[in-house]
């Protein structure tokens, strides 16, 4: 593998989008709006009213320095300890929805290696100061943030420093939940999401299920928790979508709400693929749906599809990517009101949203943001998602990792070498 450049640099934010429509959802069945880049920013702008603060630099403010080794050079402006000065991104409108998506984080891969060992931490906190650069709203992770079951003590504790560092401050949170917390969240301490515990001060919700790494198992007693348990009981992000019937599964999904814009966030933290695929045959697998006043209500089956609410769903399983029928989730078996899924799992970074077999509801795969494995797959760029939610619309702007280690892939044959050089076949044989 190659060494990480000295001089980092962020994708340009004042860049086109490439993807420079709102995308409206299948089921109005109406025209595209079509919105430049430049209008968005200039609505954004009057819509928003700026605190004063500092505003010089410049995205070379990620200058590869990292902070005690794994971050990004502490240039701060106030609140958020992680916060980037002089980001030239307008923040979203009051009815837009701002997330940065990215999955399959692997912290503490390699920790041990000298060379490598803080890659996937470096790779965090650039992932988290993009956030800060973009305004998100808030942050979803979709499942593997650890890369252990039961991540080492080293591994907690920078993990936990990095959360602290970027995800608590002083500003306000653009959005409410309008569901019961109860129901939906993990870990709940003062029966409310972390950026509402009036005991802290987070600025920066970080929402996550769990992966097929770090998922939940018994230690040392009979209740079965996972890596993810820590940091949701500590406040540092809120947990969700994890399931522990092993033969019914009801999905309720967390109902957001900024302005006019509503989100209904599903969320399915991993499961055996083999047992998840045969409940969901035998229609163990039930979805909640919101109705228009917010209350979750019927079940797949029972809920008018034009309910006001832009569905989310996110996972971490396996796609039907040649493993067999029994050991994937089809994309036929997404319910097919959902507007959006995120899929966690798979390394190989497909950031770009694609219509789903299904054709009625499209499918982003952000990949991992550290390679853990010499693939093709992995060779490619990692990149995270802006994704913009407003009204039915939505609009998502890849943004390449700067940190992340690169490395080439290639195939060599050696009969084509042999015959090439004049050896008439391998080894000198026909």
């Amino acid at each position: 593998l190659g060494t990480t450049s000295n001089n980092l640099h962020l994708a340009n934010p004042q860049q086109r989008s490439l993807f420079p429509t709102m995308v409206r959802s299948r089921r109005t069945r109406r025209p595209i709006q079509e919105e430049s880049d430049e209008d968005n920013e200039e609505k954004y702008n009057s819509a928003f009213h700026h605190d004063g603060k500092s505003s010089d630099g410049d995205d070379d403010n990620y200058d590869g320095r990292m902070r005690h080794g794994i971050g990004v050079d502490d240039t701060t402006s106030g609140g958020g300890g992680g916060r980037e000065r002089g980001c030239p991104n307008a923040p979203p409108d009051e009815d837009t929805l701002r997330i940065l998506v990215s999955t399959d984080n692997h912290l503490g891969y390699l920790e041990r290696d000298p060379i490598r060992g803080l890659d996937s931490f470096a790779a965090l906190e650039e992932v988290l100061s993009l956030a800060r650069q973009h305004k998100v709203d808030m942050v979803l992770l979709s499942g593997d943030l650890f890369h252990d079951n039961k991540p080492s003590r080293r591994t907690l504790h920078k993990t936990m420093e990095i959360l602290r560092r970027y995800c608590m401050g002083s500003e306000s949170v653009g959005f409410h939940i309008v569901s019961d917390q109860k129901d939906c969240l993990r870990s709940v301490v003062s029966g409310r999401a972390n950026y509402e515990d009036e005991f802290y001060s987070v600025d920066l919700p970080v929402f996550a299920i769990h992966g097929n790494h770090d998922d939940p198992t018994r230690d040392g007693g009979t209740e079965m928790l996972s890596a993810i348990d820590l940091l949701a009981v500590s406040n540092l992000l809120n947990y969700f979508g994890r399931h522990d019937q092993v033969d019914n599964v009801q999905v309720s999904p967390v109902l957001l709400q900024k302005g006019t814009t509503k989100v209904a966030l599903y969320g399915m933290g991993s499961m055996r693929d083999e047992r998840l695929n045969r409940m969901w045959q035998g229609k163990k697998v039930r979805f909640l749906r919101p109705d228009s006043n917010g209350v979750n209500g019927g079940d797949d089956g029972e809920c008018d599809n034009e309910n006001g609410w832009f569905n989310i769903f996110t996972l971490h399983q396996n796609r039907d990517l040649g493993r067999g029928a029994k050991n994937c989730v089809h994309e036929s078996m997404i319910p097919e009101w959902m507007d959006l899924v995120v899929w966690g799992h798979e390394h190989e970074c497909l950031i770009t949203p694609s219509e789903s077999l299904v054709g009625t509801f499209r499918i982003t795969q952000p990949g991992s943001s550290v390679a853990t494995s010499l693939t093709m797959g992995e060779a490619k760029r990692k990149q995270i998602g802006i994704l913009d939610v407003r009204g039915s619309q939505f609009r998502l702007k890849p943004v390449p990792l700067g940190s992340v280690r690169s490395f080439a892939i290639g195939e060599v044959n050696l009969g084509e070498i042999a015959r090439n050089s004049g050896g008439g076949g391998l080894f000198g044989e026909e």
